[in-house]
């Protein structure tokens, strides 16, 4: 996952160095955009994870491989919502059907066109319950019948059908304003049936739709795209996009010439933001919708008692933590909805730094007190028994300022997720999101109802609940957006979560990559971009 938040795919890590930069044409014309050399190549560096599971769209906790797989929608570099394999669509007057028309020219990469049928079958893949999905009810849930599905009931979703080869119809249970905008997201992606049953490591050599092919990857050495020629849209004016896998540290192979990407952390981002620094005028900066946080397992003792929570999240002193770990490079969180996001409140209180009211709060708490907490273990992502700077931050200050003792435990990053689903962590963990689309309902439905798969930490208010209910399906904006604020009240006292940072992500760009610009929702930036005098 980039930095500390929600997990982001392979593919985006390495495709965007930790933020996401997109694609931005402009006014310029596709055929300005392929003057040059006639074979460009994008070279970026990355890591490989060894979990499989993050490679299929089905699967992955993350924003997926959107060069080589595609939807039926998604964002353009403004973050508007456009067709995608789907030319149109129309809504039922109720809001309640979708019908979606396929483009004629779509195909997958070995020249088959896709089909309706090709839709059912993801989606009723995603959702099956051999897959052991973590997200694809998060994503696809709204659909009639995908619970079901998801659960053994029924052995298709009722609420899909292909129409004809290029017509589908997706039924759902409510008018829900944001449901386009979770087909966005990689579980919404088609897959070609044949491919994905061929073997265990099928996603080797995908068959996908999207603008690139992926044509060849070795192991440990480099990954290597190829513009499709047959794709739908705009096909991609650079040519080949090439990954160079545990070949160095990033900064040092972009001063070299080695690479023409890459992201900066925040342990040098105080030489890049000098404006002395030769590459200065190569760093780009921004926002992400991302907020960090750390999450109490409310079922477990201590955090099981709100006084608690909350004493831990005012024993944090953020700024400091800003300042002295982050070298300044994040933005304060004290509720869950980023800046940039609709929703975001800037009066929000939230439960300020106050160590006395801290150790007065465990004092009232049912524990009575430090002396009376049972062991507390956070877990964390890491190797073998080293601490995260950031996670060893934050325990210091509950040490120091609470008086309690706490054991970090590490994953192994691959797996972290598979085992943060499946229940096997500590009383406190490492968490985080980043928004999958501009809509308050993917961080405070999606996080903290009751019933959602991404709800890991048990929390559940029956207050809460029957407000982000309503807010689904409340057509007035303005009365949506003020719902969405009393949730974030309600969930910021019932402190669930400690909320830590809104990132700002920072890369240096070759001068010679155009095309793009920044935005803090990966999309397949690759395809709006070109090479200009490299």
């Amino acid at each position: 996952m980039k930095k500390t938040y929600k997990i982001l795919s392979f593919f985006a890590l390495l495709l965007i160095a930790g933020v996401s930069l997109i694609g931005k044409t402009g006014n310029v014309s596709a055929e300005k955009m392929r003057q040059g050399s006639p074979h460009q190549t994008l070279v970026l560096a990355g890591g490989e994870s060894t979990n499989p599971r993050e490679y299929d769209p089905a699967t992955t906790h993350g924003s997926g491989d959107k060069l080589v797989f595609s939807g039926l929608v998604s964002f353009d570099p403004h973050l508007n919502l456009t067709p995608d394999l789907a030319e149109t669509w129309e809504l039922s007057p109720d809001g309640t059907v979708y019908t979606f028309h396929l483009r004629e020219n779509a195909k997958f990469h070995n020249g088959r066109s896709v089909t309706a049928e090709d839709f059912v079958y993801s989606f009723e893949r995603a959702l099956s319950p051999a897959l052991r999905s973590d997200t694809a009810l998060t994503y696809l849930g709204d659909i009639i019948g995908a619970r079901e599905m998801a659960s053994g009931e029924a052995k298709s979703i009722s609420g899909i059908k292909a129409i004809d080869e290029h017509t589908l119809e997706i039924n759902i249970d409510a008018p829900k304003p944001y449901f386009l905008l979770k087909l966005t997201y990689p579980t919404a992606f088609v897959v070609d049936k044949k491919n994905v049953e061929s073997g265990e490591e099928w996603f080797r050599t995908p068959n996908g739709t999207g603008p690139y092919k992926l044509i060849e990857w070795r192991r440990f050495e480099k990954i290597t795209y190829e513009a499709n020629p047959d794709f739908y849209l705009d096909i991609p004016a650079i040519t080949y996009i090439e990954v160079q896998l545990y070949s160095g540290v990033g900064i040092r192979l972009y001063e070299a010439g080695d690479i023409d990407m890459t992201g900066v952390s925040f342990y040098s981002i105080d030489r890049f933001l000098d404006p002395a620094e030769p590459l200065h005028k190569e760093l780009i900066a921004g926002v992400d919708l991302c907020t960090g946080y750390a999450v109490f397992d409310v079922t477990k003792p201590p955090f099981d008692d709100i006084k608690v929570r909350q004493a831990f999240t005012m024993a944090f002193d953020r700024q400091k933590y800003i300042e002295v770990v982050l070298h300044g490079g994040a933005l304060p969180a004290i509720g869950i909805f980023p800046p940039g996001l609709p929703g975001f409140n800037i009066g929000l209180e939230g439960l300020p730094y106050n160590p006395e009211r801290a150790r007065e709060l465990l004092a009232e708490s049912k524990y009575g007190g430090a002396e009376n907490l049972p062991p507390i273990i956070y877990t964390d992502m890491g190797i073998g028994s080293y601490v995260n700077a950031d996670v060893a931050a934050i325990v210091q200050m509950w040490e120091q300022t609470l008086g309690v003792e706490i054991i970090v435990e590490n994953l192994e990053p691959n797996f972290y997720y598979d085992q943060i689903y499946a229940g096997e962590h500590g009383q406190i963990f490492r968490g985080g999101w980043c928004a999958d689309y501009p809509d308050p309902e993917n961080f405070a439905d999606i996080l903290f109802h009751s019933s959602s798969a991404q709800n890991n930490g048990n929390y559940a208010n029956p207050e809460l609940d029957q407000l982000l209910e309503a807010a689904r399906i409340e057509p007035d904006i303005t009365k949506r957006i003020a719902m969405y604020q009393e949730a974030e009240r309600i969930i910021v006292n019932d402190a669930p979560v400690l909320f830590t940072t809104h990132s700002l992500s920072y890369e240096l760009v070759k001068p010679y990559v155009k095309g793009y610009t920044f935005t803090p929702i990966s999309i397949p930036m690759q395809r709006y971009m070109w090479l200009d005098g490299k």
